[in-house]
């Protein structure tokens, strides 16, 4: 990696040089970044949906389940990747899974809820109109608590954006946070710090913005009843 800007005003914060010289560096870090959250996001999606829809059908699981993925959350993650790294390695599994790992509290959580939140009334009529368990759930109640899910998606890749640095302090592909650990130790270079930092941050607002997007795609009636 080339690191011409340090002969530029001593160690600034920010420089074109440093972007110029090592934008292909900078691209594939990014490109690794997008990767790890979209299969992280993807996986957390399809194990949590499930469970919280188990939640809702079996009541007395769902205090279990909710406990079981918050106690996950709760694990520091460097202990967590340090854990994982001998049994699946220092490459972009261990990152991975520790990443769905914190994902599933906040998915399921918001699924749980909006599952919860679909009116009485409503599961009544679908009963009624012979809809069994499976038929409702796919119909009725999903695209009912789609909202509260697609929030949940978005607060769980905002989160993992962040967290996907971490994986680069023990050795494994952590994106843009092998740029940022790699200022550190050479000698606090401040422009590749800030710069990935600021390109981690601009690409947290950015999936945000395309899941609002997507949102408001999927959801049209909750902006006739705001409206």
């Amino acid at each position: 990696m080339s690191f011409l800007a340090r002969g530029e005003a001593g160690n600034p914060w920010f420089s074109w040089s440093y972007v110029r010289d090592n934008s292909d560096t900078i691209r594939d870090a990014l490109l690794d970044h997008v990767a790890i959250t979209v299969w992280s996001v993807a996986i957390a999606v399809a194990i949590a949906v499930p469970l919280a829809v188990l939640a809702y059908w079996v009541r007395p699981l769902a205090t279990p389940i909710l406990t079981s993925a918050s106690v996950l959350y709760t694990i520091p993650s460097l202990a967590l990747l340090a854990f994982l790294a001998p049994f699946l390695g220092t490459g972009r599994t261990p990152v991975i899974v520790a990443l769905v790992m914190y994902a599933l509290i906040v998915i399921i959580r918001n699924s749980l809820t909006g599952l919860q939140q679909v009116p009485g009334d409503v599961r009544e009529a679908a009963t009624a109109m012979g809809y069994g368990r499976a038929a409702r759930l796919l119909r009725v109640e999903l695209p009912l608590a789609l909202p509260s899910i697609l929030t949940g998606l978005r607060l769980a890749t905002v989160s993992t954006v962040a967290l996907v640095t971490v994986g680069a302090a023990v050795g494994s592909q952590g994106g843009l946070g092998a740029l940022i650990l790699s200022g550190f130790r050479n000698n606090f270079y401040k422009a590749q710090i800030a710069t990935a930092a600021l390109i981690c941050v601009l690409l947290a607002l950015v999936l945000d913005l395309l899941l609002v997007a997507l949102t408001r795609a999927l959801t049209p009636w909750t902006r006739r009843a705001k409206a």
